[in-house]
């Protein structure tokens, strides 16, 4: 344990007692102590490099107590002089005059006059505020009368030069003691409060804020790095000085307002004022500076590193095979519409790679550094579906988990939400969906505070929203609000030319299904660009896996491709009669809305074509097929 007082004697005899009641009171704590002899000039050589050492109080008595305390800047503990102190240097005189004086600091004569009183002794008090007064005070006390002058060495020096009697007060161990026992209970507090003020120091200098502090007068006393940096200013520059000549933009001291943002070297700033308040009495202000767009950032990533799944754009759109127009036409709106904000509704018959174009689009936007989140509609019950898409807080619902839960739009802030499948989305949800889409937020289930979001909104769906609106079955309001900007995913019959170019890629791609394949023949190519696909090109990747597997040459022939066709003939035809007689019934329901639609227009054609979300010439060329 490294010393923490340092006791400084004047004399030997002084040194020797404290030692004596060092071991005697403080056994436990001896080497927080360090004793030295030393004088005047000793002294102060000495306790120069002090605080350097570790020391924290510094013990002495006297004028070298005095000196002491001139030169440095720790606490000074005096060893006061106690009636028990002065009575044993009246005691070595044996018999003592009636005019005596008592001479020294005022650390040691402090409240002689009252001994005076008990004793019925004439005392005088002889105080020296230096050196240098000691010979003509006690010069001017002889002259008035006094016989025997009992003080410090110093004047007891001079009381013999004058040729009276004198006798030293010397320190007892009671006065040592107490004086031993305040630098111990001094070190301490200096200590733990020295811990805080570091611990602090750590907190603010490592805060990735700007922090500011002023006192009650607005002289800054705290300037952290970072707020260096802010305002490119050096603490050692602005420290003590007024905050307002330095950090104009911050109103400092005209201000009432606790938070606002301000603009500081073209960045935009949150900042924060407090009081610092010590026992209801305002003792300055502190400032805490927020860079807004490293804010943004850091909750990005927060809101990412939550997730472990679905918060990531895989697909690009060079990934998105096909040369063909519609294919062409398609990829060129996409990388026109990321450059924008707006929501984009995917239209397409399923297996047609509308989640792959979203990506795309993602990553094409100034939002791929963001989260993409994918959530299928149609995959989960209405309140499954409302508690992933909105969250929930702790026991907002039986099996709640603990903690609470965030919801996609949360954890795609700063990102892109994909909802696939729009049109399968309950009517209830459809109204708190729209809600977010207007105003920018979400509240949790079960929660009571809004949370804003950032998120832009794709949606895809493989049905007729028109017609569900006028059917009743999907908002209209929600349908206009994203239907802002519009893809349609063809069909593979729509892009029959891409086919040779995806059977190449599924080819090499799926190559370690069975690795002796090197090739596919043209008529086995002509082949699959003949046959019918319903299931698009989901339907044709599986076909594709199948053919592989059943190849047991090294080339893929037409027979190959018939053979692993052949097995879904029956099934096609099925579906075929299937799909047809479900196409009949759903246009005779069509038939039915658009005449029930016109009826309760009064025949307004152009109403009636407004509130089916089609073109008037549409309407007419649909009812003359009736």
């Amino acid at each position: 344990m490294q010393a923490q007082i340092l006791f400084v004697a004047p004399l030997s005899d002084l040194a020797e007692l404290a030692v004596t009641v060092i071991e005697e009171k403080f056994p436990q704590k001896k080497k927080l102590f360090h004793v030295v002899k030393a004088d005047l000039q000793e002294a102060e050589t000495l306790v120069k490099n002090a605080e350097d050492n570790g020391i924290e109080v510094i013990v002495s008595r006297g004028g070298t107590a005095s000196l002491i305390e001139k030169k440095v800047e720790l606490p000074i503990v005096y060893i006061q002089v106690t009636v028990t102190d002065i009575l044993q240097a009246l005691l070595k005189v044996g018999k003592y005059p009636e005019n005596i004086a008592v001479a020294g600091f005022g650390n040691m004569i402090y409240g002689c006059d009252e001994l005076g009183k008990i004793l019925h002794i004439n005392f005088t008090e002889i105080l020296l505020n230096n050196l240098n007064e000691a010979s003509p005070k006690i010069a001017a006390a002889v002259s008035n009368g006094v016989e025997l002058v009992v003080g410090d060495a110093i004047s007891a020096k001079m009381a013999s030069k004058y040729g009276i009697k004198s006798t030293f007060i010397q320190s007892g161990k009671e006065s040592i003691y107490r004086a031993l026992q305040t630098a111990v209970l001094i070190a301490s507090i200096r200590r733990e409060e020295q811990r805080k003020t570091e611990q602090l120091r750590s907190v603010v200098d490592e805060s990735h804020d700007g922090i500011i502090a002023v006192d009650q007068n607005w002289h800054v006393s705290i300037l952290n790095p970072i707020a260096e940096k802010i305002f490119k200013l050096s603490h050692f520059d602005v420290k003590g000085k007024n905050f307002g000549e330095f950090f104009p933009e911050l109103s400092a001291a005209h201000s009432d307002e606790k938070d606002n943002l301000i603009k500081i070297n073209e960045k935009q700033y949150a900042v924060r004022k407090a009081a610092i308040c010590v026992r209801g009495n305002n003792q300055g202000y502190i400032y805490n500076l927020q860079n807004i767009s490293e804010v943004q950032k850091l909750e990005r990533s927060i809101r990412k590193k939550l997730s472990v799944k679905g918060l990531v754009a895989k697909y690009d759109i060079d990934d998105i095979i096909g040369k063909s127009k519609a294919c062409l036409n398609m990829k060129r709106k996409a990388a026109k519409y990321a450059l924008t904000q707006s929501t984009i509704l995917i239209t397409g018959e399923s297996g047609t790679g509308k989640e792959m174009l979203v990506q795309s689009i993602h990553n094409l936007s100034v939002r791929a550094k963001g989260p993409f989140v994918a959530i299928n509609c149609a995959a989960l019950p209405e309140n499954l579906l409302e508690s992933e898409l909105f969250g929930y807080v702790e026991g907002a619902f039986t099996g709640a988990r603990r903690g609470g839960r965030q919801g996609m739009f949360e954890l795609a802030h700063g990102g892109t939400l994909f909802l696939d499948e729009i049109g399968e989305m309950p009517l209830p949800l459809q109204s708190r969906i729209l809600r977010v889409l207007q105003e920018r937020e979400v509240m949790p289930l079960g929660g009571e505070a809004i949370v804003p979001v950032d998120v832009r909104i794709i949606a895809a769906t493989n049905k007729n929203l028109a017609a569900m609106v006028a059917a009743g079955t999907f908002r209209n309001d929600l349908y206009y609000r994203i239907n802002i900007l519009r893809i349609h995913t063809p069909s593979l019959r729509e892009r029959v030319e891409d086919i040779p170019l995806l059977a190449k890629y599924f080819l090499n791609s799926m190559h370690d299904k069975n690795p002796r394949i090197i090739g596919i023949s043209e008529e086995a190519v002509k082949y699959l660009v003949q046959c019918d696909w319903p299931g698009n090109i989901r339907q044709f990747a599986n076909m594709m896996e199948r053919i592989l597997l059943l190849t047991t040459g090294n080339m893929i022939t037409t027979d190959d491709v018939v053979d692993a066709c052949e097995d879904d003939s029956r099934m096609s035809d099925e579906f075929s009669e299937s799909k047809k007689k479900k196409n009949e019934n759903l246009l005779q329901i069509e038939n039915d809305m658009l005449k029930e639609v016109l009826k309760e227009e009064n025949f307004n054609y152009t109403k009636a074509a407004k509130r089916l979300g089609i073109h008037r010439t549409t309407l007419y060329r649909r009812l003359r097929k009736i």
